[in-house]
């Protein structure tokens, strides 16, 4: 099957590039969603971070205490670096079990990876395609969409690969500084090339 990563920094517009695909009738397997569905209570990812960083890692009721994962896991790469310990591994499983599902139906998928530069996982994919902006725009973005001090965002923005780096490992590059229609426009482009390179 022939699977695109995508990846870009935080606000760069990761999901509504995805999304634009799958009205296009692209299937996406997005790694957020995977993590998020890895960390319900009952499931052994949990208890694993709850053993590894404490009990302030769960809330009242037993579930993942997220603002005080992202604040201890942004400011230590040491602590971070656990964190992926115990999630990326099943991810990247999650992530297989669903391509081997997709792939009887469809010629191409794509996988949403915000880390997949910073994972080392550009070889993984038949292309690497990067949503990219200046990063005041992902600054600007960020700040109306999350409840993120300017600090906190910067920590994020300084623990993710350099805006070079991505660019630099990139196949495929969508600018997203234009208008919606721009972004589109794009996506539909690049849909057209994968379905060609896929041999649809």
């Amino acid at each position: 099957m022939f699977v695109v990563g995508l990846t870009g920094g935080i606000g760069s517009g990761k999901s509504l590039v995805a999304d634009m695909f799958s009205v296009l009738g692209v299937p996406i397997v997005d790694t957020d969603i995977l993590a998020r569905e890895l960390v319900v209570p009952g499931q052994p990812a949990l208890k694993q971070i709850a053993e590894q960083f404490g009990p302030e890692a769960l809330l009242e009721d037993g579930s993942l205490n997220r603002t005080y994962l992202a604040e201890v896991s942004f400011s230590s790469s040491s602590k971070r670096m656990q964190l992926e310990a115990i999630l990326h591994p099943l991810i990247r499983q999650r992530v297989a079990e669903q391509l081997r599902e997709l792939e009887s139906v469809y010629a191409y998928a794509v996988v949403v990876v915000p880390l997949l530069i910073e994972t080392r996982q550009t070889d993984d994919y038949n292309r690497v395609l990067v949503v990219d902006c200046d990063e005041q725009t992902q600054l600007r973005r960020v700040l109306q969409r999350d409840d993120r001090s300017e600090q906190q965002i910067r920590q994020i923005m300084q623990a993710q690969a350099t805006r070079e780096q991505r660019l630099t490992a990139a196949n495929d590059v969508i600018s997203n500084t234009g208008s919606v229609e721009e972004l589109r426009r794009q996506v539909v482009q690049l849909d057209h090339k994968y379905r060609q390179l896929a041999g649809v």
